[in-house]
């Protein structure tokens, strides 16, 4: 993503409802919680996490249906 694009998607959070704009603001505080955390990867390890999440998104990990599920199992 270009900074453009991530501006604009950091604008658009602005009209989101506030219980949405919360979840988003606990995430962006686990990742600085993450860096601050002084673990690092190793660039195969980054290589491996990026395949790895290839994959789910292209749904061969588990699919939408098995997603529904799980989420429907946890309550979500």
């Amino acid at each position: 993503m270009t900074r453009d694009d991530i501006a604009a998607v950091l604008d658009r959070v602005r009209s989101w409802p506030t219980d949405r704009q919360e979840d988003l603001a606990h995430i962006a505080l686990q990742l600085e919680e993450q860096d601050a955390a002084g673990y690092s990867l190793t660039d195969a390890q980054l290589q491996t996490l990026r395949g790895i999440r290839k994959d789910v998104r292209a749904g061969l990990i588990a699919s939408d249906e098995e997603m529904a599920d799980l989420w429907k199992h946890c309550g979500l």
